[in-house]
């Protein structure tokens, strides 16, 4: 298993909508391994492919952070067939650095996709789990969570973001 770099904003492929995965082989079963290591080591709680730079519809989810690995769910061309209720929250996010905020969201989903042995599952999840699944599929479509809050906080999170970038670079690092 391997660490991979977690793009950050403003990344161009943190936009890019994800392509379906048309073979479950040995590159996406070696990829779900190395992006279940990289979301450990972060430390985080999911993990969708295109945020190590592969935009493929894979995402990786353990609301324990990997206290209890058995618990990792994997999920492959993952969809959401059912949204209800609303829940507010605070999120984060390994691609978006120093920023924390709420965002409102479904309470509860069914997420539809597959499993790493090709067969089709089926995952019913409420509060902090359904929040952790339409953030990660949120990121196979190229959207961030940056995108649900206001404008006004948008757009001061990019120019700070923007400057964090420019000191960096100016500092010699990048």
């Amino acid at each position: 298993m391997a660490v991979l770099e977690i793009l950050t904003f403003p990344h161009p492929v943190l936009r890019q909508r994800a392509r379906k995965v048309e073979r479950i082989d040995e590159t996406i079963h070696r990829l779900v391994e190395d992006m279940t290591e990289t979301m450990y080591r972060a430390p985080g709680i999911g993990l969708a492919a295109n945020q190590v730079g592969v935009p493929q519809r894979v995402i990786v989810v353990d609301l324990s952070a990997g206290e209890r690995p058995d618990e990792r769910l994997v999920v492959i061309n993952p969809e959401i067939v059912c949204r209800e209720g609303r829940l507010r929250m605070e999120e984060g996010c390994l691609s978006v650095p120093d920023l924390r905020d709420q965002v409102t969201r479904c309470s509860r989903v069914v997420v539809r996709g597959l499993d790493l042995g090709g067969r089709e599952v089926e995952i019913e999840a409420e509060d902090l789990l359904a929040v952790a699944f339409q953030h990660e599929i949120d990121h196979l479509d190229g959207i961030l969570f940056i995108d649900h809050l206001s404008q006004l906080k948008r757009s001061r999170y990019v120019a700070r973001r923007k400057k964090m970038l420019q000191e960096a670079r100016a500092g010699g690092g990048a």
